[in-house]
């Protein structure tokens, strides 16, 4: 690591950091779309998803571990191989079994690939120069994160308009240029992710499973001591299950208006990417609100803007309405992240600092696989625009959870770092 300048270090970030979000966001508009096209019902699709979170949940703190005593390059190398084969699954699966396995594979992937290449950047960097900006260089990856996402997902909807493969389903044209994406990143890792390995071996990665009881347990007796830190984790189960009318029910609603899956997954591609332009200019312009207002205020406040741009989408007629109420969505959802986060860190510190940030991220997993389950069903059971009412109510509903915190928090002259995120 020492071989390489700061300058460079960040530079390798960011290429493996773009090419990772960049086959993401080829496959944003038809991850739903493509299942319901072969056969499966919203429900199957539904079922299948929450493997996905499920798996995140049990994995995330283990494989951290294990990025930890290994090293970060194995680790990512697994995690890229792991993510090659679930696009493989999911290009040719035809059944509720092999979708179910595609998703599942999905869970292991981003569970072995959340941390390992910030903390790569960060130990990397540091080693180079003791004084490198690491802040700068997170925050550029935030950047490359919502432009890369957008870029894929424009590619994805112009690769379904044009359909260049004729054999080919269209929606599945997506799916095979993340494969191509996939295996370039890999390849990118194994020459540009250079590391001293950490010499711990197997007993370390034994002993890091062995104090994930003890450290999930921390964090418990951490919330059962704070008050705010209980709400704003809660906020988190709300917001996970509220997310699937956003990202999973959406494409399904742009379908019932336009009547046909191609067109809504053509209109998704672009759509897709200006979402998380908007979200990027959210989470730019929030620190005014803050400022203003306060935190707490702002978080609720979004929380039930929010609620509002989903109920905007389930009962505007028209692919434009729908469309614009989903930008929006997308703004506020961008803003909010940053709100939360910055509340979040204003609670612990310390050593206690990573194990709540983890257990906040963990909580989202089995709240967005129940909201999947629950709001898949039950469009299934009612239709689609009274499965994403009750989803904005969810997500209104979170809103008095984060006056909790007002007393605790200073109302004015915050300073929120913009941040983004690819729920």
């Amino acid at each position: 690591m020492s071989a390489l300048t700061a300058d460079q270090v960040r530079r390798r970030y960011l290429l493996l950091h773009g090419l990772r979000w960049l086959a993401t966001g080829l496959l944003i508009p038809i991850f739903v779309l493509l299942p319901l096209d072969r056969g499966l019902t919203l429900t199957q699709v539904g079922i299948a998803g929450t493997a996905q979170g499920l798996i995140v949940l049990l994995l995330e703190l283990p494989t951290g571990g294990l990025a930890d005593a290994l090293g970060r390059r194995p680790v990512l190398l697994a995690a890229g191989a792991v993510n090659l084969v679930s696009f493989a699954l999911l290009a040719a699966a035809d059944s509720v079994a092999l979708f179910l396995a595609a998703f599942a594979l999905q869970g292991v992937y981003r569970a072995l690939d959340s941390g390992p290449l910030d903390a790569w950047y960060v130990d990397a960097a540091l080693a180079a120069d003791p004084g490198a900006d690491i802040e700068s260089g997170l925050s550029r990856g935030g950047v490359v994160t919502g432009l890369s996402i957008a870029g894929g997902a424009l590619a994805a909807g112009g690769l379904i308009a044009l359909d260049p493969l004729p054999a080919v389903n269209p929606l599945a044209v997506p799916v095979l240029a993340a494969i191509a994406i996939q295996a370039v990143g890999l390849i990118a890792i194994a020459l540009l992710l250079s590391e001293v390995r950490p010499t711990k071996g197997p007993r370390a990665v034994v002993a890091s499973v062995r104090q994930v009881p003890g450290t999930i347990g921390a964090a418990l007796g951490l919330l059962r001591r704070s008050r705010v830190l209980l709400a704003l984790v809660t906020v988190e189960l709300f917001w996970g299950f509220g997310m699937v009318t956003f990202e999973t029910l959406l494409p399904v609603r742009l379908t019932e208006v336009v009547d046909d899956a191609d067109t809504a997954a053509a209109l998704l591609g672009p759509a897709g990417s200006a979402a998380w332009i908007a979200s990027a200019a959210g989470a730019a312009l929030v620190p005014l609100a803050s400022r203003r207002i306060g935190a707490p205020y702002t978080g609720a406040a979004l929380r039930v803007l929010q609620g509002v741009t989903v109920v905007g989408m389930a009962l505007l007629a028209g692919p434009v309405g729908v469309l614009a109420a989903y930008l929006l969505c997308y703004v506020v959802h961008g803003a909010a992240n940053p709100v939360h986060m910055g509340l979040l860190h204003r609670q612990v510190d310390g050593p206690y600092r990573t194990t709540v940030l983890s257990l906040n991220s963990m909580v989202a997993q089995p709240a967005g696989a129940l909201g999947l389950l629950t709001l898949t069903v039950l469009a299934d059971a009612t239709t689609v625009s009274t499965a994403m009412l009750v989803g904005a109510a969810v997500l209104a509903a979170a809103a008095p959870l984060y006056l909790v915190a007002r007393r605790t928090t200073p109302p004015a002259g915050l300073s929120i770092e913009p941040a983004m995120t690819a729920h």
